[in-house]
């Protein structure tokens, strides 16, 4: 009796272990809000502003370790407000645009369907549109020439339900979205969003 208990227990975790190390894939859609803000060399300040994303996820994992590419369409917005003396109190209101892609490895601790996430890596932006609104006594000096490409790192975590994830991160921007020095400033955003597992 005692060694067919054993065989069993052997059986079940040799199939866990093994389970663990055969590669993984699942596909999904995914969502949710952003609160951005650009950074300055005290050019201008600038608040945290809501905007969107909305795309498509993939996963590919084995033994513990996923990689994460994703996809998707986002709207960032942001108000830059002048800290030069000559334009004070001016605001250039930014709305971006843009196609980003993460590409981001992690692991996941958990069974069952429920478990905790985490991610980091590379985001490659493409820029679509950027739309400025200035106020009425704005010129054209505190206008934004920026650049059509960024490259942020993302830092983030995830709660797995079935289907269902959640998912909280931050992005800090490494490469400049000026062109010019005095707007050579990086995108930083955090993100929370839903994620459903198609398959």
């Amino acid at each position: 009796m005692k060694k067919i208990v054993l065989f069993s227990l052997f059986i079940c975790f040799s199939a866990v272990a093994f389970g663990q190390i055969l590669p993984s894939f699942q596909f999904g859609v995914k969502g949710g809000a952003n609160l951005s803000k650009l950074s300055s060399h005290n050019t201008f300040s600038s608040d945290n502003s809501a905007g969107y994303y909305a795309g498509v996820w993939a996963r590919i994992g084995a033994a513990g370790i996923h990689f994460q590419p994703e996809l998707y369409l986002s709207g960032k917005n942001t108000t830059m407000v002048s800290n030069d003396p000559a334009f004070a109190g001016q605001e250039n209101k930014v709305k971006f645009t843009s196609l980003d892609v993460p590409l981001l490895i992690g692991t996941k601790i958990g069974a069952a369907g429920i478990g905790l996430r985490l991610n980091t890596g590379p985001v490659v932006s493409f820029i679509l549109d950027d739309k400025q609104s200035f106020g009425a006594a704005t010129t054209n000096i505190f206008s934004g020439d920026f650049k059509k490409q960024a490259v942020a790192w993302q830092f983030g975590a995830g709660l797995d339900l079935g289907k269902l994830g959640v998912d909280l991160r931050y992005e800090a921007g490494i490469t400049k979205l000026g062109k010019q020095n005095y707007d050579g400033q990086r995108l930083n955003l955090f993100t929370l969003g839903l994620a459903l597992k198609l398959f």
